[in-house]
């Protein structure tokens, strides 16, 4: 008798209404983005005169892949191959030194080990614009000037105190039973930092990858001053051979950033779900 009450007496599921307003955002967020794609996509696979009489917004006449061909045959070959030295030279030197250092500055218990956490939290507050003088002169001093090595090597140095940051916060949530246990099966430093530290701390490791990534493949002041011929430039100077007394070939620009933006993107695609989880702060755990 209380069960058929109580079924006769439910209260009805409530409906939920569509969010049309919400809705809406959406649709004017997604145009937002949608329009710089599409005028850089689409002047990238038409013709300059078709560009310049349609404009950027008008559909293509006739698509063509004239463009990417043309940046090629420039001289782009040479320059994103530099970009890609410089970038996977600064994400392995990051990769190396960052996480030993943030794994020392959590477990460590010596005073010197917040004497280097306080050096590198230093470094943030320097910005390169204001060292680039002095860096030109220990890079032409060690012979550097003019190679690719002198623009990894500061580029990587002052990627270092933000990847310190990020990846000893993200350490330090990992809880100290952890590594109580670990140490309880007499595991070494070395099993402990391999088989638990870093596990847990994938997304933090990934957040430091896409953000040194970032910083190397955008860098435009450390290639600009230690840098001077055209075998060691890199994207970022290149773009400025699209650039005449007479104009600047924009299609021909736009397919060239088109084919620089597609390595960072590909990055971020394998690696959006660990980064996520680095920036909330959850360590990947």
């Amino acid at each position: 008798m209380t069960g058929t009450y109580a079924r006769r007496h439910r209260p009805a599921p409530r409906r939920h209404r569509p969010n049309y307003l919400a809705a809406l955002g959406a649709l004017l967020w997604l145009c937002l983005v949608a329009l710089p794609l599409y005028v850089m996509l689409g002047a990238s696979l038409r013709t300059r005169p078709d560009y310049s009489t349609g404009g950027p917004l008008s559909f293509p006449e006739h698509l063509t892949l004239a463009n990417y061909v043309r940046d090629f045959s420039s001289g782009f070959g040479r320059y994103f191959l530099n970009t890609m030295i410089v970038t996977t030279s600064v994400v392995v030197i990051v990769l190396v030194l960052v996480p030993p250092l943030a794994f020392s500055i959590v477990r460590g218990r010596g005073p010197a080990t917040g004497r280097v956490f306080r050096l590198f939290l230093l470094g943030l507050a320097v910005p390169a614009q204001a060292v680039i003088v002095p860096m030109f002169y220990v890079i032409s001093t060690a012979g550097l000037y003019d190679n690719l090595l002198g623009v990894i090597l500061p580029t990587a140095a002052f990627c270092l105190p933000v990847c310190a940051l990020i990846l000893t916060g993200t350490m330090r949530d990992i809880t100290d039973e952890l590594f109580e246990a670990m140490a309880i099966d007499g595991a070494t430093t070395r099993r402990v930092f391999f088989q638990l530290v870093l596990p847990l701390s994938r997304g933090g490791v990934a957040t430091i990858v896409v953000f040194s990534s970032l910083q190397a493949w955008n860098g435009f002041l450390f290639p600009l001053v230690l840098t001077q011929s055209e075998e060691t430039k890199v994207l970022t100077l290149g773009l400025y051979n699209f650039q005449t007394q007479y104009g600047i070939d924009i299609p021909a620009l736009l397919a060239a950033v088109v084919l620089s933006a597609l390595p960072v993107l590909l990055i971020y695609l394998f690696a959006r779900r660990a980064l996520v989880q680095g920036l909330m702060g959850v360590g990947g755990k």
